[in-house]
């Protein structure tokens, strides 16, 4: 005879300390794999930002006054 939770017919019963140490688990790899995609597309911006520094001459912009009369 078989026990409550040896039957293959009845799903096991998960705590609810289970569920939510899933969820925090889950939540946590989305959250991560997120930061890791913004960080990547931030290091490649940056590096094309310095490229295209390198690439053109220094431009300065000298700010535009009013003029007092």
């Amino acid at each position: 005879m078989m026990n409550g939770d040896d039957d293959p017919i009845r799903p096991k019963r998960h705590s609810p300390q289970d569920k939510t140490e899933n969820t925090t688990r889950v939540a946590r790899e989305i959250l991560d794999a997120e930061t890791a995609k913004r960080e990547a597309k931030t290091e490649r911006l940056r590096l094309a930002r310095l490229a295209k520094e390198v690439a053109e001459p220094a431009q300065i912009y000298k700010a535009a006054g009013k003029k007092r009369h």
